[in-house]
């Protein structure tokens, strides 16, 4: 069974978020949002497919409370395929997982903890369920 397939994600705590959103955008060229920004990319198992995957780049408030337990201030989000089947495995192994599984339209989430105390979030992405930066269906 595959675990993780790719990198989701890449959250971090910023003293202004909408400005550090600003300050990307103008000096590397991101191209943002409200939650921060989006790099569309295709699966080199499925390189004909219409439906491209994504990873996230979004800066969070300073105090926010979704990297909790973790004192860190950043949280990588992971791509993997059958999010209940590997929480089931990962707790066998004696991973620590926090609170429960979370479904929503563009894809089911899953939290541990790795032996440092990095809190990890697991996405299994539903890609057609997002949308793309102009407000497209992807």
């Amino acid at each position: 069974m595959k675990r993780v397939t790719g990198i989701g994600g890449i959250f971090f705590k910023a003293e202004d978020p909408g400005k550090i959103k600003e300050w990307y955008a103008k000096h590397l060229g991101f191209n943002v949002d409200e939650y921060g920004s989006s790099f569309l990319w295709k699966e080199l198992d499925a390189p004909d497919s219409s439906t491209p995957a994504r990873t996230v780049w979004s800066p969070f408030p300073k105090d926010t409370t979704y990297f909790d337990p973790s004192d860190r201030p950043y949280m990588f989000n992971y791509r993997v395929e059958n999010l209940l089947e590997l929480v089931k495995i990962l707790k066998e192994e004696g991973v620590t997982v926090v609170g429960k599984i979370e479904i929503y339209p563009y894809g089911k989430f899953a939290w541990i903890m790795d032996p440092e105390g990095n809190k990890i979030e697991l996405w299994e992405p539903v890609d057609s369920g997002l949308e793309d930066q102009s407000g497209n269906q992807a």
